[in-house]
């Protein structure tokens, strides 16, 4: 009986421990909600898109504004063009970023993604007949710009904006997104200006002008190729993120011809974006070659008593031409020099080497050592020459420091004195240090009973050099008209 007793209350006990772990464990749990929900609650208002959004209504009001043709805005953009054209032509970058930031033509791009959102059509259409007004406005402008200006030469700024790469698919990726989450926000901020920079819309479609009015075939599809992927790849992500924020369809395009419309998006986006993706791999394979090369003859060509004087190197035909002057390298250490070009990923070149001892021989490679040994001296000479003249820069502030403050340490009262003691003909002698944009000097103001000559103007002004030690003095001495 006591044992029936005794194994109640252990079950008691253990169903007390289960009870009371089970309620630890609903708490814990509890707890762990609680923290779930405060970090939600954290990140959600991180991330929330629709913060400040404005209204889906006044949204549709913006967008619509801005498919209308304004008589100012067209104005606005004849001088956004003026003013980028000119910046391109005189290669002034500021210039430029100055005309990004005037020019109203983001806003009809947007809303060619944004009408692809919400299916409509007809602001779709309208959206794009403003928009080719717009570039037709602009191609015309930078065209006689280009045809009328002095500067015909293509300037870096212009050359730059030929070969659009995948990195300007990615701005304009995100600058679209961007723009597009600060374009419908009730506070406006700086999102669009900046995203006016980044994406450059005006630059390019200035260049496709200078390519019409100098019948540059080059600069026409380059810069008009990147113009386009700016358009598309901004109108897209606009696009993507109107549907994010949820903004409901106007349904005027039926769901058939809606997925006929996204197909047709997706093959020109790939169309378009796939010559930019083989560009920008050309520009990642170039450079990385050319580090490798820089690396590999820095490293490999490091000889004691031979002085590389010209490399050249051909990525087409992948040679790299290395012109040596002093004691010849022998055959095997060329051979080996070679061999470790796979070293450097540079598999598939050819190494030529030229080398120069004591006796340049004839041929054209001795003509190519000359030039390259006779730059090399020049060179090594122009270095030393500046090596000298900042020295001497150094040393002749040093000068003018000393006689500044040997000048400021000069009793002038007592030099005064000594004017008027020795040329018993100036009267009101009074002598100062100073220092002026001709740097320090000192000046003596005087008058004198009688007209002086050059040569006694001379006498005053060395002995007052003499006694103050100054390289400069300025006479400021009153004589008598007669």
């Amino acid at each position: 009986m006591n044992e029936i007793i005794h194994e109640l209350k252990e079950k008691e006990k253990i169903n007390e421990r289960h009870e009371k772990l089970m309620q630890d464990m609903q708490e814990e749990k509890e707890r762990i909600e609680k923290q779930r929900s405060a970090m939600s609650r954290f990140f959600y208002s991180l991330f929330n898109i629709s913060d400040d959004q404005m209204s889906y209504d006044d949204i549709d009001k913006m967008m619509y504004e801005n498919t209308i043709i304004h008589g100012p805005n067209m104005w606005i953009l004849m001088m956004a063009t003026f003013i980028a054209s000119i910046g391109l032509n005189v290669n002034s970058t500021a210039v430029i970023i100055g005309a990004m930031l005037v020019s109203p033509l983001m806003s009809g791009i947007m809303t060619m993604g944004y009408s692809l959102a919400v299916r409509d059509i007809s602001l779709l259409l309208r959206a794009l007949g403003r928009f080719g007004v717009q570039v037709m406005i602009s191609l015309v402008t930078s065209t006689v710009y280009f045809l009328i200006s002095p500067l015909s030469e293509a300037t870096t700024e212009m050359i730059a904006r030929t070969s659009p790469t995948l990195w300007d698919v990615l701005i304009a990726t995100f600058g679209g997104i961007a723009g597009a989450i600060g374009n419908t926000r009730n506070k406006k901020s700086n999102v669009i200006p900046g995203v006016a920079i980044a994406t450059a819309l005006m630059p390019p479609l200035c260049t496709a002008g200078y390519g019409i009015a100098t019948a540059q075939t080059k600069f026409l599809l380059g810069a008009g190729y990147l113009f386009l992927i700016n358009t598309m790849f901004i109108s897209l992500a606009t696009m993507i993120m109107t549907l994010i924020m949820g903004v409901p369809y106007h349904r005027s395009i039926s769901k058939r011809g809606q997925k006929t419309i996204n197909r047709f998006i997706f093959v020109v986006s790939l169309i378009v974006i796939i010559p930019s993706i083989i560009i920008g791999a050309r520009t990642v394979y170039d450079s990385v070659i050319s580090a490798n090369i820089t690396r590999y003859l820095n490293e490999q060509f490091a000889f004691d008593n031979t002085t590389v004087v010209k490399t050249e190197t051909d990525q087409r035909e992948k040679t790299i031409t290395v012109s040596l002057v002093g004691n010849t390298i022998a055959p095997d250490v060329i051979d080996k020099l070679e061999s470790s070009l796979s070293d450097y990923g540079l598999e598939g070149f050819s190494l030529k080497v030229t080398q120069n001892s004591a006796i340049i021989p004839d041929g054209e490679n001795a003509d190519m050592i000359t030039m390259a040994i006779q730059e090399k001296t020049i060179n090594d000479l122009q270095q030393e020459l500046d090596e000298k003249n900042s020295k001497i820069d150094d040393l002749s502030e040093q000068v003018e420091s000393y006689r500044s403050q040997q000048a400021a340490n000069v009793d002038m009262q007592a030099v005064s004195s000594g004017v008027k003691d020795v040329f018993a003909y100036l009267s009101d002698v009074s002598c100062g240090s100073m220092t002026g944009e001709q740097g320090s000097y000192v000046m003596l103001c005087a008058k004198s009973s009688k007209k002086l000559t050059d040569d006694e103007l001379e006498t005053i002004e060395n002995y007052v050099k003499s006694q103050t030690g100054a390289e400069n003095v300025t006479l400021q001495i009153t004589q008598p008209k007669k």
